[in-house]
């Protein structure tokens, strides 16, 4: 979900007294240092009980202060009632991927509170609903008990309420504790209420309650702030890739839609739903795109690639179970050489798995997906950026290479939140590719349609109801010739399977390549893709100024991977892999393309679920025996 379009700015008349120094007031503490804008907040509530606003404006009042934020939702796949999580992470220079270890704990709720407590480092913030102080099991923690339930009381009368607005609360008393401008959170709450004027009444009630109680009965024992600063985060925005994705299909020309509800892909379509209802629409109103909830992603597929085959750019979402049933018509894309498109968002499997944790699991199933020798082309997008112009270039490559692509999302980049720059887009045409007109069609000798007639293995086509004689074409799903007439003779059959080959081989040279960053005497050399990459990020700058430690990095966009991938891995005595699954599907994929090279090849695995932190890459690096020291 997307917080909102505005960027980072800060409230007109803050208070000065917040934004001269976080630190003034902070207990004295002899060596001991303030810790200033580099904390992780988590937040422990219920699903389904209005936290995520809450969570949201926290994130917002930090942001708008100028200061880096990421948010992590860990929420069950249930509709309500388990416990969930939201994790922020506050940082100073920018890096804001998961980090473990928790800052500030705040506990709502009784149902998690013993795991949340026995999970928190020695000298750990804890603020905890007064309610649940009899779970208190430890002298080593800061904690701060505040009788949420009463103070709520007065503040919000209707009692229906209360179990939602009592969430503000603890918007208001972490805001004291952290030196937050109270200002601030008035703004966010604005921003999320602002069409509402009974709920912003009710909801600024509380935060300025909760920061008001914190005033007057908290004493401060902590050595943890949040303080105002520039440079990081003005004129960026906090969105989701999802939306991003959404975005990007919307403005690559996307005109149907078929899709079936999974978690995490939902969204995916809900904001696309969305676009096409505001942007997509003739001079007379009246709508020009078409939007098919189906019974199941076996007809959602089956819709995009018969709209395909009739010239809309057609596209569906769905995870890993989606994609399962999606296997036989993926083939018939592939074989038939029809233009269609797939947003995987992965989640964890297999079976029904985790639906709402992180996983990038699919790789090798949609490399693959279908049966015989078949190979589809991914673009796997590591920023919210890259998502916007891979659902663009999704569409495009799909009617270039005339066949089935996929943009591939993990849970992490789709669902979670990200502090950005505004997304920028250059105007350009749409890459319809070899399609002929009946201009066209008048100035060739024959059309056939599986004819390669100039090397890159991708044959001309042309749209049905094209008004020429030579336009109709049959459409084959078996064994055919160039003309597309059926055939089982082998030389046929080998034939075109020669150049579905090169066809796959021309993906390699058109799609997104990938990002290479080197530095003088590395000790290894990384490659990774997708959500990855921020923890990548940062991990490289603590290994080099922690460790000494210097690392190449290659970030991998699509596959079938460039030939500046293999150039990569040869130019490398020892490349560690990096991906989020427990198979090593990439580096899996890699060894088969690149035989000669497999002995270089090592991965470095992470799949729990969680979003991959940067303590975990800098471990795996440290530890691989590759590495040199």
């Amino acid at each position: 979900m997307s917080i909102d379009a505005s960027p980072a700015t800060a409230t007109p008349g803050a208070s000065p007294s917040n934004t001269e120094s976080a630190t003034r007031g902070l207990p004295a503490s002899a060596g001991r240092t303030p810790v200033v804008n580099d904390l992780v907040i988590s937040i422990a509530t219920a699903n389904g009980t209005g936290s995520q606003s809450a969570n949201n404006i926290l994130m917002r009042t930090i942001f708008n202060m100028g200061v880096p934020v990421g948010g992590k939702n860990l929420f069950p796949s249930n509709i309500q009632g388990l416990p969930t999580w939201f994790d922020i992470r506050v940082n100073k220079d920018g890096h804001t991927c998961r980090r473990a270890g928790v800052d500030v704990m705040v506990c709502m709720n009784p149902e998690s509170v013993r795991d949340d407590l026995a999970s928190l480092r020695p000298g750990a913030i804890l603020v905890i609903n007064e309610d649940m102080k009899g779970f208190i099991n430890r002298d080593d923690l800061i904690i701060y008990v505040v009788p949420f339930t009463k103070l709520i009381v007065p503040l919000c009368p209707d009692g229906r309420l209360r179990r939602l607005v009592i969430n503000m609360m603890y918007v208001g008393v972490v805001a004291w504790l952290l030196h937050m401008d109270i200002e601030e959170v008035k703004h966010a709450i604005q921003k999320q209420f602002g069409k509402k004027p009974a709920a912003l009444e009710l909801n600024e009630n509380a935060a300025v309650g909760g920061y008001e109680w914190a005033a007057e009965n908290l004493e401060k024992q902590d050595l943890f702030a949040v303080e105002r600063m520039s440079g990081m985060a003005e004129g960026k925005v906090i969105m989701d890739g999802n939306m991003a994705a959404a975005l990007g299909l919307l403005y690559g020309g996307a005109t149907v839609l078929s899709w079936y509800p999974i978690t995490p892909s939902s969204s995916v379509c809900e904001n696309l739903i969305n676009f096409l209802g505001k942007y997509r629409h003739d001079a007379d109103g009246k709508a020009n795109y078409a939007v098919v909830q189906a019974e199941d992603e076996l007809a959602a597929i089956g819709m995009v690639v018969g709209a395909g085959w009739a010239g809309a750019r057609a596209v569906t979402a769905t995870s890993g179970p989606g994609i399962s049933l999606m296997a036989e018509f993926a083939g018939l894309s592939y074989f038939a050489e029809i233009p269609a498109a797939i947003v995987d968002v992965q989640r964890m499997g297999p079976s029904t798995g985790l639906p709402t944790r992180t996983c990038q699991g699919d790789i090798a199933k949609a490399y693959y997906l279908s049966h015989g020798d078949c190979k589809h082309v991914l673009l796997i997008p590591g920023n919210l950026q890259e998502a916007f112009d891979f659902g663009i270039e999704t569409l495009n490559l799909a009617e270039r290479l005339q066949t089935l692509v996929f943009l591939m999302l993990d849970l992490d980049l789709g669902m979670n939140n990200y502090m950005v720059d505004p997304l920028q887009h250059t105007a350009r045409p749409l890459d319809r590719g070899k399609v002929l007109d009946a201009q066209g069609l008048e100035q060739v000798q024959e059309f056939a349609r599986y004819r390669d007639v100039d090397g890159d293995g991708i044959p001309y086509r042309t749209v049905p109801g094209t008004p020429h004689p030579r336009a109709a074409f049959f459409t084959r799903g078996t064994g055919h010739t160039d003309r597309a007439t059926y055939s089982e003779k082998p030389e046929d059959w080998q034939n075109n399977m020669d150049r579905l080959t090169r066809k796959f081989n021309t993906a390699r040279q058109i799609a997104p390549q990938p990002v290479i960053e080197t530095v003088e005497n590395p000790a290894v050399a990384v490659i990774a893709c997708g959500s990855s990459d921020p923890a990548i990020q940062e991990a490289r700058a603590r290994l080099e100024k922690e460790h000494g430690i210097k690392l190449d990095y290659l970030r991998l966009r699509a596959l079938p991977a460039a030939d500046s991938v293999r150039q990569f891995i040869a130019e490398h005595k020892h490349v560690i892999v990096v991906e989020q699954n427990r198979d090593a599907q990439l580096a899996g994929i890699l060894r088969s393309e690149n035989p000669d090279l497999a002995p270089r090849i090592d991965s470095l695995l992470h799949y729990n679920g969680l979003p991959l932190d940067a303590q975990t890459v800098i471990n795996g690096i440290i530890e691989n025996p590759g590495t040199v020291k």
